[in-house]
């Protein structure tokens, strides 16, 4: 899998030379392969556990690589230039190694992550992160293009960057659905938490400033600020873009950073033991 998410990200390379057309067919097809190995992946890490994948940081990550891998398949259909698929590549390498980085060995996961608000909660904020990434591809991707346009090179710009204004659309419609889902799988965890307070007492505050809760919280927060800005007319284009890139680096450090350097005990692959006491009092 990462063999072939290092290849897409060479071959993402390559097509933005002179000769690379002859590139331009081969890059859906090596990350299509890598999107199968993923799915092959997160079967056996499911059976593995012995439920849905979705309870620990490495099911987690491996989803958000996966869902991003679709997206670009999908969108790679009607949005053609190169720029547009090699950001995309390695982004999704970026996100692999990431992945490498905060693997951990198949464990139980704990009772509570069957809820239905853990599920909702997990799934949420998966699909919120990858509208995220989407959108910051976009933005850079329309930051590019907006400078060569700026320094005159059109010919840098016609038929590899796409078209200014869709990039721009696109990356709104990504903020906006992010948001909702950021908001979705935000509320569902929180609620899902205080409905067990009486099970947590004191650890209830705790849980709430974990560091990974507040590095989401910061996320949503700019992503509510951004598209409150956007709305009234206070930010466009660029800045829209700029603050995307600002959330983009905070979701990844809500998601890995605070696993590697904060040492976060919000996981539910059977590791927190305060969510291990919540499940072990509600089941009985």
């Amino acid at each position: 899998m990462v063999g072939f998410c290092a290849a897409g990200a060479v071959v993402g390379v390559l097509q933005l030379g002179a000769r690379g057309e002859r590139y331009r067919g081969l890059l859906p097809h090596v990350l299509a392969l890598a999107v199968v190995l993923e799915v092959v992946l997160l079967v056996m890490r499911g059976i593995a556990i012995g439920m849905a994948p979705l309870t620990g940081l490495f099911e987690s990550m491996l989803v958000l690589s996966l869902v991003l891998g679709l997206i670009y398949l999908v969108l790679g259909v009607v949005i053609r230039q190169v720029w547009f698929g090699s950001v995309m590549a390695w982004l999704v390498l970026i996100l692999v190694l990431l992945t490498g980085l905060v693997a951990a060995p198949a464990s139980r996961p704990v009772a509570i992550a069957a809820r239905p608000w853990a599920i909702v909660h997990g799934l949420a904020m998966v699909l919120g992160a990858a509208m995220i990434l989407l959108a910051a591809v976009t933005a850079w991707v329309y930051l590019l293009g907006c400078r060569r346009l700026k320094q005159r090179q059109v010919t840098k710009v016609l038929g590899v960057v796409p078209n200014i204004q869709k990039l721009e659309r696109i990356n709104l419609f990504s903020l906006k659905c992010a948001f909702v889902l950021v908001t979705i799988g935000f509320a569902g965890g929180v609620g899902g938490a205080w409905m067990g307070r009486e099970v947590l007492g004191a650890d209830f505050l705790r849980w709430l400033f974990d560091s990974k809760i507040l590095a989401v919280g910061i996320t949503w927060l700019l992503l509510a600020a951004v598209l409150i800005a956007h709305g009234v007319g206070w930010v466009r284009g660029k800045r829209t873009a700029q603050v995307t890139l600002v959330a983009f680096f905070w979701i990844l450090f809500a998601l890995v950073g605070t696993a590697v350097l904060c040492d976060t005990k919000h996981d539910f692959s059977g590791g927190d033991s305060s969510v291990q006491v919540i499940s072990r009092d509600v089941d009985e």
